[in-house]
């Protein structure tokens, strides 16, 4: 990887800011790295989203997985083994904005991610999980015979 990423990346709609993501890579992030309730599973320094912050009145308008995929592209691009996020499983139900600053399962899934573990974090007393996108295994997939 040749230099750490920047600490987010903005989303625009009609040149009007309309969201946020956070970022880093995982082994950088203290309070990441030290933490007890969302455990590394490896050593690898995949880039972790920490948070959305999606303005009122861009809510709902795919502004959060707009991001996402930016990340991922970003990441991507700059070497990195993957992606990781700790999003919380609304379990059917709806996410209070206050709790939903993670992102949510579904949205991550939809991005190619896939569950690792349920972690010891939780929002609105709901699970959050420890998601997962390693760019290798994409390279594996596309090398593999049929």
């Amino acid at each position: 990887m040749e230099a750490e990423p920047p600490p987010g990346m903005l989303a625009y709609v009609d040149g009007e800011v309309a969201g946020w993501c956070g970022f880093g890579v995982r082994p950088a992030l203290p309070r990441l790295a030290r933490s007890r309730t969302i455990p590394a599973i490896d050593d690898r320094p995949v880039w972790s989203i920490l948070c959305f912050n999606i303005r009122v009145g861009y809510r709902r308008r795919g502004v959060a997985a707009a991001l996402l995929a930016g990340v991922v592209d970003l990441a991507r691009r700059s070497g990195a083994p993957g992606v990781e996020a700790y999003p919380i499983d609304p379990e059917g139900g709806r996410v209070d904005v206050t709790f939903g600053y993670v992102g949510v399962t579904s949205m991550f899934e939809r991005a190619g991610f896939r569950r690792v573990l349920e972690t010891g974090a939780h929002s609105d007393r709901r699970p959050r999980w420890l998601m997962r996108l390693d760019f290798d295994d994409e390279a594996r997939a596309r090398t593999r015979p049929a």
